[in-house]
C-alpha cells in the first residue's frame, strides 16, 4: 500500500554489480546482467510503493575509464535491455526518458533510445529515468552553454537568470527534484550524479549489492524515509 508521505521521486546509484559477479567467481558483465534484471523488479515495485518517478544511474561520464571489453559489454546489455522491455514496458504504462550526453553513443542504441522514448511518450503511471553517459558536472556545463548562447541570441536577458531558469536548461527539465537519492553496495559518495537537483534530497547509503536489492528491501528503505524530518533549510516552531 503506497503511503502518501513517502518520497514521489526515488533516485538510485546502482552500485556494486561487478563485485556481486567477483564474489562469485563469474565475470563482473554477469553482475551487469543480474543487475538489468534487478531494474524490472524495481520498477514494478514502484506503483504500490507510491513512487511515481524513478531515476537510475546506468553509466558515468567516468566509466568510459574502465576496461574496453567492459564497456562494450555494457553498450551490448543496453541495446539488448531497451529491445528485450521495451513491450513489457509500454504495457506496464512506464514512460521511459534517457539523460546525458548521447554524442558519445553509437548510432544504434542511439536510435534504440529515440524509439524507447516514443513508444512510451503517453504512459503515466511510472516515470523511469535512466542516466546514461551521465554526469551531474557534465549536465550543468552543457546546460550553462545552451543558456549562454540563448542569452547572446538575445533570446534571454541575463538580468532574469536564477536558479529556475538554468533548471529548464538541465536534462532533468521534465522531472520533479528527487526525495530520496540511494546507493547501494556500501559506498558513502555521490558520484557525481544529480548534483543540482538533488540539493535537498534525503540520503540512504546501503550494504546491499544492486543485484540483491529486492523489492522488499526497496520496501524497507521507503520506510525509513517516514521518519525523515524534510525542513528544506527552514526550521521548525
Amino acid at each position: 500500500m503506497a503511503d502518501l508521505n513517502g518520497p514521489k521521486h526515488v533516485a538510485i546509484i546502482m552500485d556494486g554489480n561487478g563485485r556481486w559477479a567477483q564474489m562469485r567467481g563469474r565475470p563482473r558483465l554477469m553482475g551487469h546482467h543480474a543487475g538489468a534484471r534487478r531494474v524490472r523488479e524495481i520498477v514494478e515495485a514502484c506503483p504500490d510503493q507510491g513512487v511515481k518517478y524513478l531515476t537510475v544511474f546506468a553509466f558515468s561520464t567516468e566509466n568510459w575509464k574502465r576496461t574496453q571489453s567492459e564497456v562494450a559489454g555494457l553498450m551490448s546489455l543496453f541495446r539488448r535491455y531497451i529491445q528485450r522491455e521495451a513491450r513489457d514496458l509500454l504495457a506496464r504504462g512506464v514512460r521511459v526518458r534517457f539523460i546525458g550526453d548521447r554524442v558519445r553513443l553509437d548510432d544504434k542504441l542511439v536510435t534504440l533510445m529515440d524509439e524507447l522514448e516514443l513508444l512510451t511518450s503517453e504512459n503515466d503511471k511510472v516515470h523511469l529515468t535512466i542516466a546514461l553517459n551521465y554526469g551531474g558536472r557534465d549536465e550543468v556545463a552543457r546546460a550553462t552553454k545552451r543558456l549562454a548562447y540563448d542569452v547572446a541570441a538575445g533570446k534571454l536577458d541575463p538580468k532574469d537568470v536564477g536558479d529556475e531558469t538554468l533548471t529548464q536548461y538541465l536534462d532533468t527539465c521534465f522531472l520533479p527534484d528527487p526525495d530520496l537519492v540511494i546507493r547501494t553496495s556500501g559506498e558513502a559518495r555521490i558520484s557525481n550524479f544529480l548534483l543540482w537537483q538533488s540539493a535537498y534530497a534525503e540520503y540512504e547509503f546501503i550494504e546491499t549489492l544492486w543485484p540483491d536489492f529486492t523489492k522488499d528491501v526497496f520496501a524497507d528503505v521507503l520506510s525509513g524515509y517516514q521518519s525523515r524530518d524534510r525542513r528544506f533549510g527552514a526550521v521548525k516552531v
